[in-house]
């Protein structure tokens, strides 16, 4: 038997209803659910990694084994080991020399490799006030002006310090303008609470006020600190991310918890 054939009309609107109401239905993917995602503010695109205190562990890593340091995510990736399946995102973890020491405060697993340092000096280190990025021994997340950390005696498991901070206490750092000239490929870290942080680097040029401000009006962070500018590398396996084009220092490392 031959079957009446449908309305072209009438199939367009049922394939729409079906779109609508399929887009009704999907669950809106949360930060929990993927710790990588895309967001866009004032015209420009970033990557948001989230590090969750409550579901997932934070190292850090600088020096190699055999002496030097790993300079790359390929190295890290050997030195975790069967542990690098379990990784969530990595991200270069502030400024370092041309060997790949870091120069400012480090500390891995409570051991302090790197005294803070409170000079003066050229560069966006030098950019005061800068901020020192910690863990303490209870897991709650830190990010705070140099001096202060410094003025506190600090005994953090985790720390690395760099510059400038681009938010103090939700207020932009004084010297940093609104979108000034400067552009470049920036990362940073950023804390919504004790337990919760926000690694973002942008995928494009951008300026040290527009990133500022995402922190602050996109995020929610009341502090956050700049990590780098031009070589921002990230490994992120859950969009399929892994930067390979520049040596780095140190690298945090945020892994599912078994």
């Amino acid at each position: 038997m031959k079957l009446p054939r449908t309305p072209l009309i009438a199939i367009a609107t049922i394939v729409g209803l079906a779109a609508a109401a399929a887009l009704f239905i999907l669950p809106r993917l949360h930060p929990r659910d993927a710790p990588c995602m895309a967001r866009e503010f004032e015209g420009s695109r970033f990557i948001v990694c989230t590090y969750d205190t409550r579901r997932q562990d934070m190292r850090l890593y600088s020096r190699a084994p055999g002496g030097g340091y790993l300079r790359s995510f390929e190295a890290l990736q050997q030195e975790l080991g069967a542990d690098a399946r379990r990784v969530s995102f990595a991200v270069n973890a502030g400024m370092f020399n041309e060997s790949g020491a870091p120069i400012g405060l480090y500390v891995q697993d409570g051991d302090e490799q790197k005294a803070i340092s409170l000079t003066d000096g050229p560069g966006n280190f030098h950019l005061k006030p800068n901020g020192v990025f910690w863990q303490g021994q209870d897991g709650l997340l830190h990010i705070e002006v140099s001096e202060t950390y410094a003025l506190e005696m600090r005994t953090p498991r985790w720390a690395t310090q760099s510059g400038p901070m681009l938010l103090i206490d939700g207020a932009l750092h004084p010297r940093i303008a609104e979108d000034g000239a400067s552009r470049l490929v920036r990362n940073g870290v950023g804390l919504r609470d004790g337990h919760t942080a926000y690694f973002v680097i942008s995928s494009g040029f951008v300026s040290f006020g527009r990133f500022a401000r995402f922190f602050r009006d996109e995020l929610d962070c009341r502090d956050a600190l700049f990590r780098d500018g031009t070589v921002s590398s990230i490994w992120a396996p859950s969009i399929g991310r892994y930067d390979d084009n520049h040596e780095l220092g140190p690298m945090v490392v945020v892994l599912d918890r078994r």
